[in-house]
């Protein structure tokens, strides 16, 4: 099993809100990974963010030495993600400074017997095979509510005016319960986590070509990161993939 992450604030931004985690276990040998974009200003979305995956991974890691199938993750991955709503939710209370933040998060645990995905927001996870590559998240955002009604194409929710709104964040109530989704990772697939500033610039054939033709996870996503640099990434990057 091979993994590796990358962020960069883009071109435009001068704070980089986004973060991403990666721990593995070499009792299980299990991995979790997890993407965050925060939002709320500034400093309100990095807090919002870094609290989030902190929650999340301090908690999955007092149970990742246990994590022999996918069965064994599930239930505790479902926990992380309301734990980390939770904490994000009772600090917006704590400051004004904080009134409102929230995050994206999409995360996975690879284990040897199978995987499990969670997500709120728009950060996405993808299923790269040698012949396709699969969108496994669905958006939780404005746009995706206006494709599945049929009253835009996907084309033309890239430059929608209201393709940057989210219907669903982590931290902005008080109680909210992430999408689960199972995948069985073969050997020499991957499993891709970015947040939106690469998935709106980034087209997945170009995504599915870098991991194709790179010889390690770490070169894909340094490789992602640059096209995304080339074309003035305009928001916040972040890249994370795992090959069985």
């Amino acid at each position: 099993m091979e993994f590796w992450g990358i962020t960069d604030s883009g071109k435009l931004r001068k704070h980089n809100q986004d973060i991403y985690r990666v721990i593995h276990s070499r009792k299980s040998d299990a991995v979790v990974m997890v993407v965050c974009d925060g939002m709320g200003g500034a400093r309100a979305g990095n807090v919002a963010s870094t609290l989030a995956v902190d929650t999340f991974i301090d908690y999955m890691g007092k149970y990742i030495d246990s994590f022999e199938c996918r069965n064994d993750a599930t239930d505790r991955l479902f926990e992380a993600v309301v734990l980390a709503n939770t904490v994000v939710f009772e600090k917006s209370f704590q400051d004004e400074e904080f009134a409102g933040m929230g995050t994206t998060l999409t995360a996975c645990v690879s284990t040897k017997d199978g995987d499990v995905i969670s997500n709120i927001g728009d950060s996405r996870a993808y299923h790269i095979t040698s012949e396709d590559i699969i969108q496994i998240t669905k958006d939780h955002s404005v746009v995706e509510d206006l494709i599945d009604r049929g009253e835009i194409t996907r084309a033309e929710a890239l430059t929608h005016r209201s393709r940057n709104l989210i219907t669903r964040v982590l931290g902005t109530t008080q109680h909210e319960s992430p999408d689960i989704f199972e995948l069985n990772l073969k050997k020499d697939e991957f499993l891709l986590l970015c947040s939106d500033g690469l998935s709106n610039v980034v087209s997945e054939d170009e995504i599915f070509n870098q991991l194709q033709n790179n010889e390690s996870v770490r070169e894909s996503c340094e490789a992602l990161l640059e096209l995304t640099l080339s074309r003035g990434a305009p928001d916040n990057v972040t890249t994370v993939i795992l090959r069985k």
